[in-house]
């Protein structure tokens, strides 16, 4: 396992862990004085931006790695580009979402304020881009130690919001302030550390747009199954139903962070191994599968036994009826995992023209489970669908499609727990050499 990976890693999940603390007494504090009802509509609009996220990234956030580790000279043009081309995305996607907001709720003029709101996050998400500059070089100690600074800061802010006593247009509003702040202080560090001029190229334009189209369609139906079942249970339900099981969905994330700091640390490291040959590629994406798929079976344990601890304590009374539905959705968060991994052989091997056809089966899948789940077994149809849908997008239909079955042949291979177990030993063994 290479020490420059477990480093990065070991930077960004520290001040994960931080934020994570934090964000998680600011989420229980903000859920508890909103309530069901008005915690629901922030997390309608959360899956509603979710919605228009693929668009304004154009899926370029999908390749962007890539392109920066093969061509370091371009990087100030490469990020200039991508910068650019989602910025002007993200105005339309902020359109985007108010129109649907109106459609949807029509005599609703709370719930279309608030996703309006909510939506401007996506301008300041465009800028983010220049995140994977620092994921590319293993530097992504300097965005975590950013990003820390800057939850503190509007962790404070929100703190100000609750003792004030503000209404819910407020709490909508403050995650745009969270992007901003952040994409600000990363463009900073980045120039300090001698990153490129950024620049815009038409032609580079072209070039990314087509290497990332694929992601676009692919993402979005990504999205369709994971975004959803909140969506659908709004309307079907009511928003009160839409805060318990955004409770729940809250809760079986709360260690997510871990997984996508692995999983960003590998993927310039996985890429390099691409160059030296395929069987250090394979060993080293094999290893990834087998840290996240047992890591995320140890928590889905966990948290099926404590559900109800973790609800009462975080939520309070009033969101116990999230406890079920918890115990169900946590398990689909595995197969989430084992997905995004699987996404990094794809790239690595030019399969992302399956991506669209991979997603749309998981799309469809879900939005038909919902519908027939949600009127039987309300939240907890919704959780049943979303772990259907994750196993059957990210393992089933691996077996189908025959050009990704070699992905699922190295994800098998990684469920042999003597593969982490060396991996370990060596790692222990280069630490006391090097001591």
């Amino acid at each position: 396992m290479n020490n420059k990976v477990l480093k990065n890693a070991s930077w960004i999940i520290i001040c994960k862990v931080v934020q994570a603390v934090l964000a998680l007494v600011i989420n229980m504090l903000t859920a508890r004085y909103l309530g069901p009802s008005n915690y629901g509509l922030i997390t309608y609009a959360a899956s509603l931006v979710a919605f228009a996220a693929p668009i304004m990234q154009l899926g370029i956030n999908n390749v962007l790695v890539q392109e920066i580790v093969y061509k370091p000279e371009q990087e100030g043009e490469i990020l200039g580009t991508s910068i650019m081309l989602s910025l002007v995305s993200s105005l339309f996607c902020v359109a985007g979402v108010t129109s649907v907001a109106f459609a949807l709720n029509p005599g609703e003029p709370v719930t279309v304020i608030t996703c309006l709101l909510y939506s401007l996050l996506l301008i300041f998400q465009a800028m983010d881009m220049i995140e994977y500059w620092f994921q590319a070089k293993l530097l992504s100690k300097y965005t975590s130690l950013i990003s820390l600074f800057v939850y503190f800061v509007v962790a404070s802010y929100k703190i100000w919001l609750l003792v004030t006593k503000k209404s819910i247009y407020w709490f909508a509003l403050s995650n745009a302030l969270d992007y901003g702040l952040i994409a600000l202080a990363a463009i900073i560090v980045y120039r300090r550390l001698g990153g490129g001029k950024f620049r815009f190229s038409a032609k580079l334009a072209s070039l990314l747009f087509n290497k990332s189209k694929h992601y676009i369609v692919s993402s979005m139906m990504v999205t369709i199954f994971a975004q959803t079942d909140k969506i659908m249970l709004k309307q079907m339900l009511d928003e009160t139903a839409t805060g318990y099981y955004g409770a729940a969905v809250a809760c079986a994330g709360l260690t997510g962070f871990v997984f996508a700091a692995l999983i960003d640390s590998f993927r310039p490291s996985i890429f390099e191994g691409l160059k030296i040959s395929n069987d250090v590629f394979e060993h080293r994406l094999t290893l990834l599968y087998s840290i996240i798929i047992y890591l995320s079976l140890a928590q889905s344990v966990a948290m099926t036994i404590l559900a109800k601890l973790v609800i009462l304590i975080l939520y309070g009374g009033s969101y116990a009826p999230a406890a079920g539905a918890l115990r169900v959705v946590v398990w689909y968060t595995t197969f989430s995992y084992i997905g995004s991994v699987r996404n990094i052989w794809i790239l690595a091997n030019n399969k992302q023209k399956y991506l669209w056809q991979i997603n749309l089966s998981g799309a469809l899948a879900n939005v038909i489970l919902n519908w027939l789940l949600i009127p039987l077994l309300g939240i907890h149809g919704a959780a049943l669908a979303s772990l259907i849908t994750q196993f059957f997008t990210n393992v089933v239909i691996g077996y189908i499609m025959a050009p990704i079955r070699g992905n699922n042949a190295i994800m098998v291979r990684s469920l042999d727990p003597r593969l982490l177990m060396e991996a370990l030993k060596k790692m222990r063994k280069k630490e006391k050499a090097e001591s």
